[in-house]
């Protein structure tokens, strides 16, 4: 059931899960406590490059990340980009990466969505990959949001609670002037573009009571 958060109105897990499924783009917020930023998620076996450049165009110069499941990490060699996390999340980034075929620079959305399908790939091994690159991949925690309630975790329980692949793109929103968007912002980009909202708050409260909690 949705909810209301100041003017935003919040979508439930389920509903931004189903809407993950049909490769909408969603809008992920964080406890006000934490980063209390949003990021726009998009579930990576559902990207196409018109969808990712409509992140990338409406965030304003935020980073683009990939959330990933910490299993495909390891089988990749995706190693942490530094022994001495010291960042104030504690945000598992690993080595950036490129496909080390099929693509330009890299850099572009063409090249960064090929990426992407590398590492989804069951047959792609740690060689198919160039490091460093220019994809940023996240370390998801084993348990999800029940270990840290980051959007990297709540993005991937999200497709895992869709029955997707655990991965997704996300990419942080910033204001046009470059500071931290915030709940109005979510708001206008909800009703402008017909985006929904959830909480990462929310996936935690299922969670706790649902069989991905085991």
């Amino acid at each position: 059931m949705a909810r209301t958060h100041g003017d935003v109105k919040l979508a439930s897990p389920e509903e931004l899960a189903a809407a993950l499924g049909r490769g909408e783009v969603v809008i992920l917020v964080d406890h006000i406590d934490r980063e209390n930023e949003g990021d726009f998620v998009l579930a990576a076996d559902r990207a196409t490059p018109e969808r990712i450049a409509f992140m990338l165009s409406r965030a304003n110069g935020g980073l683009l990340f990939l959330a990933l499941d910490g299993r495909r990490c390891d089988e990749l060699n995706l190693h942490p980009m530094v022994q001495d996390n010291t960042e104030v999340n504690l945000t598992p980034f690993t080595v950036s990466v490129d496909a080390r075929e099929g693509i330009h620079t890299g850099v572009s959305v063409a090249d960064r969505l090929r990426t992407v399908e590398v590492i989804l790939h069951p047959a792609s091994r740690p060689e198919d990959l160039a490091r460093p690159g220019h994809l940023f991949p996240i370390r998801a925690s084993e348990r999800g949001v029940l270990d840290r309630a980051g959007h990297t975790e709540g993005a991937v329980d999200l497709c895992r609670i869709g029955g997707l692949y655990p991965a997704a793109l996300g990419c942080e929103i910033l204001r046009p002037t470059g500071e931290t968007a915030g709940l109005a912002e979510f708001a206008a980009l909800s009703e402008a573009h017909g985006l929904l909202v959830g909480s990462v708050d929310d996936i935690v409260a299922l969670r706790r009571g649902s069989h991905l909690a085991e």
